[in-house]
């Protein structure tokens, strides 16, 4: 992040100031963490060389398919914490997002196990 605001010539140190809340974003940062997962587990057990591929279009396809442009990371949304841009999270709501990702997490475990027990141990 600190990187980023040197290239695009911003202030290195600040945090961001972009609310978003509400049951809308929450169910679209487990949506894209559900999904997110579930293309791994699926690149895992039929084409691993896939996956860095299949990532990145799940990734750019739900930026634009969720609500919450699709962070499905904590680490992504704690960075984000720290981005006053239109990328950014305001601190105050990166624990729901995280909680969010976390249930969206152990729904996709839950799934992928019982899709692909016989497949693969997850």
């Amino acid at each position: 992040v600190l990187a980023a605001h040197l290239m695009f010539e911003l202030p290195v140190w600040q945090f961001s100031t972009m609310v978003r809340t509400g049951w809308g974003q929450w169910l679209a940062e487990g949506v894209a963490t559900f999904g997110l997962l579930l293309t791994i587990f699926g690149c895992l057990v039929s084409r691993t060389d896939a996956i860095p591929y299949a990532v990145g279009l799940y990734i750019t396809a739900a930026y634009w398919f969720t609500a919450s442009t699709s962070f499905a990371n904590p680490a992504v949304t704690i960075g984000r914490a720290f981005s006053d841009t239109f990328a950014g999270i305001a601190p105050g709501g990166v624990l729901a997002f995280i909680v969010a990702q976390l249930i969206g997490m152990l729904l996709a475990v839950a799934l992928a196990r019982w899709m692909f027990a016989n497949k693969v141990s997850l």
